[in-house]
């Protein structure tokens, strides 16, 4: 069936809505590679005999070799790394133009560097290279046809990275590193059946040491966008402990420190970040996970200093949105204009480099500009990648343009778990309230607010007191977080 024109749950859109899946029997990592872990742990407090003759360790590979090391096992490696990677492989290609691999490996790295920094320069490169590497290739070459993929998704093209994502598996089934982004993908697309039969065979796979980490930090997201969140914690935590490098570490420590702040836990969300800020500090990313939760915390001035920091380190459109929605709510209209101005900047830069941010526009649109635009744009995309966030962000459109009955079925798309596809999301439970109260829906509707601040009561800075309001009005405001906690 196409799931473009099946309406959800019984809505019936103008047009689709998001695609369901009855839910399956989690499937989680074996309990030895947790039992692996500790037991490594174990081996490494055990007192050990020392050797009479001096120890010879082996040389530390060099970033450029630590960066070949990360692509070849589907791991991050640190932006320096990644550079001193690139110029190695100018240099061989230079002098060995028809080497296939040496541009699919220069491609890939032009890739993860251009996802890792923001900087959308480094996506015409990799695309360059990456065709070079087919032209000069046989007709498999999987190395670029991986590369290609991995340029894909760092463009948020989930079509163009399922088909070559599955040109890659085809050609190596029993590879593990051609799951991930195939999963990545399917999620963008929309299509969980697809992620949950990947996933199962990704996990039936005989893993060696080294690739268990990076699989595990994969099945958490899957299990978090289920709602799994004792999985997904279980299985990010196994991953940090067992990571192989400290880049890898250090994004697994993030990831957990989302899963905190996504639940509510500040003091935990802030102690992962942190962990990850000290093994490699100036991570973007990560900044931006510790400015907003110190605003959370009330810690405006520190937030606003990490925010400004995480710009600097990685000039990204959402990091700007976040920031203009900070200034925003603290009563600073002048401030948070010029950082929606530098979002609207930031996006044409990236666009012009082919990367896709029709969602982030529309939602920017939706909540700050033009409702109408926002529903134009978020509805091309849908047609294109109806997945979740989609869903959501469209269901919110149609509400801030006044068609709250179209509103509805796609907000039930993002949120209705029982039927495949809903996230546990504070803010896409907190759309879904706010409609079903303009549609005097008042028993769903307080039931979807408190749930949104159940899930997470920091969610939004600008949202909580909306929440807050709606349900003061409906009769069903929850008790407020401790005063050590609330903003």
């Amino acid at each position: 069936m196409d799931n473009r024109t099946t309406a959800p749950g019984g809505f019936r859109p103008a047009e689709p809505c998001a695609p369901r899946r009855r839910r399956r029997s989690r499937r989680v990592l074996p309990a030895a590679l947790a039992g692996g872990v500790l037991a490594g742990a174990v081996l490494m407090m055990l007192p050990t005999e020392q050797p009479q003759h001096a120890v010879v360790r082996p040389p530390v590979a060099g970033p450029q070799a630590q960066a070949l090391a990360a692509l070849a096992s589907g791991t991050p490696a640190a932006p320096s790394q990644l550079t001193a990677l690139i110029a190695q492989q100018e240099r061989r290609v230079h002098t060995r133009p028809r080497d296939a691999r040496a541009w699919a490996v220069l491609g890939e790295a032009y890739a993860q560097r251009g996802s890792r920094t923001a900087d959308p320069a480094d996506f015409p490169r990799a695309e360059r290279a990456l065709g070079t590497s087919l032209k000069t290739g046989d007709a498999k070459n999987t190395e670029a046809y991986a590369g290609l993929t991995a340029l894909a998704l760092a463009r948020r093209d989930f079509p163009t990275a399922k088909r070559y994502g599955e040109q890659v598996l085809r050609a190596a089934p029993k590879q593990w590193t051609a799951y991930p982004p195939l999963i990545d993908a399917y999620t963008g697309l929309g299509d969980y059946k697809a992620v949950q039969t990947s996933l199962d065979k990704l996990l039936a796979l005989r893993l060696d040491a080294a690739a268990r980490p990076a699989v595990m930090a994969h099945a958490s997201a899957v299990y978090r966008d289920r709602g799994w969140r004792e999985d997904a914690v279980a299985q990010l935590t196994d991953a940090a402990a067992a990571a192989g490098t400290p880049v890898a570490q250090a994004g697994y420590l993030a990831g957990l420190g989302q899963l905190a702040f996504e639940r509510g836990d500040l003091p935990d969300a802030l102690r992962h970040f942190e962990a990850s800020s000290r093994l490699v500090p100036g991570q973007g990313a990560v900044l931006a996970g510790t400015g907003r939760t110190l605003a959370a915390l009330g810690r405006t001035r520190e937030a606003f200093a990490a925010y400004r920091a995480a710009l600097a380190q990685q000039p990204s459109p959402r990091i700007a949105y976040e920031l203009g929605e900070l200034y925003e709510a603290r009563g600073m209209p002048r401030e948070a204009r010029a950082q929606y101005g530098q979002l609207r900047a930031l996006v044409d830069k990236r666009m012009a480099a082919g990367v896709d941010e029709e969602l982030l526009l529309g939602q920017y649109e939706a909540d700050h500009a033009d409702a109408d635009e926002a529903v134009a744009r978020l509805w091309a995309e849908w047609q294109r990648q109806p997945g979740t966030e989609v869903a959501d962000a469209l269901g919110w459109a149609l509400h801030r343009a006044g068609d709250d009955r179209q509103a509805l079925g796609y907000a039930s798309a993002a949120t209705d778990r029982q039927k495949g596809g809903g996230v546990l999301s504070a803010l896409y439970v907190f759309h879904r309230g706010l409609i079903e109260q303009e549609l005097e829906l008042d028993a769903p509707a307080r039931r979807h607010l408190q749930e949104a601040l159940r899930i997470n009561p920091y969610f939004s800075p600008l949202r909580v007191p909306l929440a807050r309001a709606a349900l003061r009005e409906l009769g069903g405001v929850p008790d407020e977080p401790p005063p050590d906690d609330a903003p």
